[in-house]
């Protein structure tokens, strides 16, 4: 069994998190640390947890009693997690926050339709972001046949829960719900991680030196909990058909990424590590339409994927969750 340990407990991506490893034929909870939680079952806070496990929150840790550990707290928080804790020899790290998508201080980025080998064996993975995830898995076959455009036009919408567990103006139910509303625009965090990473696979593909890709990204908040769309734009020389055939042949592989031919909702990957793409051809124009789960393939369900990688066992391992029928 893998003996897993959890930094930062309480908050949404911790609680998708459990709600995976609980059931994970492979995984064994060790340790779930929050301070402000400590001694609390860990379904006071993640009431979903009632009837699945007895376990509670740790106010202390040790990281030479687990195999992986999963960072799970704030921005941030990751890089001052490790200048005041050292990692045991062998211990494996997934990092859900942003610290270290750099690929900084060793680490592996962490988006398996992309980087499989490399994460299989890793020692350290940062975990993609939820819209970087969307967008980039909506761009990731163009930019491998080195078919980027210059500029690619991004609209996503997502749901309350990306803001975090903690309470603000625009994720409290009265104003959020019945509306819509941009943010952040052309200037989201995730930006950086997408544009690095699709020039460096198109400059792979084209063996030299290639133009930057230049996302511009409009975010939207959306008056529902969970889930992206992400509606991607940009010119193309490819036929509908041609198209189609690029992104299916790119990911004939995936475990968890398909291609439609059909208009795609958000409920169809809601409550799974799914993501659905549909890209279509009119006139010249290329719209990729890409939606994931922001919780877990986004998030937590993308983080248990690298975690089965790292350890060598099946991908879908805890993973085969089904989206809800209506």
């Amino acid at each position: 069994m893998i003996k897993v340990g959890i930094i930062g407990g309480a908050g949404y991506t911790a609680g998708e998190l459990l709600r995976i490893l609980v059931n994970h034929p492979e995984a064994e909870i060790v340790f779930v640390h929050s301070s402000s939680n400590a001694g609390n079952y860990l379904y006071e806070v993640h009431g979903g947890l009632f009837g699945d496990t007895d376990l509670r929150f740790s106010d202390s840790y040790d990281l030479s009693a687990i195999d992986v550990l999963f960072l799970c707290s704030a921005h941030g928080k990751s890089r001052a997690f490790w200048a005041e804790n050292e990692r045991p020899a062998g211990l494996k790290v997934v990092d859900l926050a942003q610290d270290f998508r750099d690929e900084s201080e060793g680490y592996v980025y962490g988006l398996p339709e992309w980087q499989r080998d490399r994460i299989r064996g890793a020692q350290l993975v940062a975990n993609p972001g939820c819209f970087a995830t969307a967008i980039q898995l909506a761009l990731l076959p163009l930019a491998a046949a080195g078919l980027l455009t210059e500029t690619v036009h991004v609209t996503a919408v997502t749901g309350s829960t990306g803001a975090g567990v903690k309470p603000s103006p625009t994720t409290h139910f009265s104003w959020r719900t019945d509306n819509l509303s941009t943010y952040k625009v052309l200037e989201h965090q995730h930006l950086i991680e997408i544009q690095r990473n699709l020039s460096l696979v198109q400059e792979i593909r084209r063996s030299e030196p290639a133009n930057d890709v230049k996302i511009r990204f409009v975010p939207m908040r959306g008056d529902f909990a969970r889930g992206i769309f992400a509606s991607v734009t940009l010119e193309t020389s490819l036929s509908g058909e041609q198209a189609l055939r690029l992104y299916r042949d790119y990911y004939a592989d995936a475990a968890f990424t398909h291609v439609s031919d059909r208009p795609v909702d958000l409920k169809q990957v809601v409550n799974t590590n799914k993501c659905i793409v549909a890209p279509e051809v009119h006139d010249g124009t290329l719209v990729v339409a890409s939606v994931i789960d922001n919780l877990l393939k986004g998030a937590s369900g993308q983080a248990v994927q690298n975690m089965n990688l790292i350890f060598g066992i099946p991908e879908t391992s805890g993973l085969k969750l089904k989206a809800s029928a209506f």
